[in-house]
């Protein structure tokens, strides 16, 4: 038998044809984040922040609890990457610096202000999510403040610099024109007043236009 064993070229472990046992293969551990926070995001979306648990979570993408505190040790850090991942959907910054397009298509561009329908019912439906339970839990606010706004601040005052060192915009203090930006555009995009007509799609991408246009040039009359 022995010999039989070492003509078939093995130890009597494994044959040589066989495929060797093993543990199944697992996602490597960035796939297996993003795949987590996608799924999260729908249940987060389903049930708001406060009707969300890490329990429920791990069971709506079909992870052990384990793998999920090890990835994300709180929903707050699993939130955070939501909010990162919205303020890049929200503001395409930033620019390849040898992008050549004029101002007004390059500011386009970066609000996102060709998006299609799909694109634009996800961010505003993150943004509702977030309008509803803001008030309630004090970390969202935080983490909007810190993943969201400071962070797409900064990066369109540098663009608005490089603008500026080139000539195309004039000097004036660029974290102020990068606040002024954001706030026209945002606002139409995502916000309004109690008692406004919910705008269409269509309607808030050629008003946050017309808001560039103004940005852009001005009001004022050309003096004679």
């Amino acid at each position: 038998m022995t010999e039989l064993t070492r003509a078939n070229g093995g130890d009597g472990a494994q044959p040589a044809s066989g495929r060797a046992r093993g543990r199944p293969k697992t996602r490597p551990d960035e796939a297996e984040r993003e795949r987590i926070v996608r799924s999260a995001r729908e249940l987060f979306l389903d049930v708001g922040y406060g009707g969300t648990t890490m329990d429920a979570v791990a069971s709506r993408c079909g992870v052990s609890k384990r793998t999920l505190y090890r990835l994300f040790p709180a929903k707050s850090d699993l939130f955070r990457v939501m909010v990162a991942d919205h303020r890049r959907s929200m503001l395409a910054l930033p620019r390849d610096a040898d992008e050549d397009l004029p101002l007004a298509e390059a500011l386009a561009a970066i609000f996102r202000l060709d998006s299609d329908a799909i694109d634009d019912r996800e961010r505003l439906a993150f943004v509702r999510l977030v309008l509803a339970d803001s008030d309630r839990f004090s970390e969202i606010g935080e983490m909007i403040a810190q993943e969201g706004a400071q962070p797409a601040r900064r990066l369109l005052e540098d663009w608005l610099v490089r603008q500026q060192a080139r000539g195309a915009l004039r000097a004036f203090p660029a974290d102020a024109l990068a606040r002024m930006l954001m706030d026209m555009i945002f606002s139409v995009l995502i916000k309004r007043f109690p008692g406004d007509r919910l705008m269409t799609a269509a309607e808030r991408q050629r008003h946050a236009r017309l808001c560039l246009k103004v940005f852009l040039e001005g009001v004022a009359a050309t003096p004679a």
